[in-house]
């Protein structure tokens, strides 16, 4: 299984790419080596540094014609990756 899900892609991400810094989420147990590495070996770029976040889920609940429903947004782990100066990542060159 992959170490990176998916990218961050947001209003704040967007501004954040124009200065080499981009956002993905990545496994729970991964650590920034295996992201740094990870990256380069994907997007076939150079890594400056890697910044990690975990997020823990929070409850949620909604009230309902039926009654309370509860609920929980997922946890997860987000890391910010700086590239070297001039490169960048295409995330938007894999959509059909």
């Amino acid at each position: 299984m992959s170490i990176l899900k998916k990218p961050l892609i947001s209003e704040k991400m967007s501004s954040l790419n124009e200065k080499g810094v981009y956002g993905l989420i990545v496994d729970k147990k991964a650590n920034k080596v295996e992201i740094k590495k990870e990256v380069e070996k994907t997007y076939q770029v150079t890594v400056q540094s890697v910044n990690t976040m975990c997020y823990a889920g929070k409850q949620k609940t909604r009230y309902t014609k039926s009654g309370m429903s509860k609920g929980k947004t997922p946890a997860y782990k987000k890391a910010l990756v700086t590239l070297k100066e001039g490169e960048v990542i295409d995330f938007y060159s894999n959509i059909n």
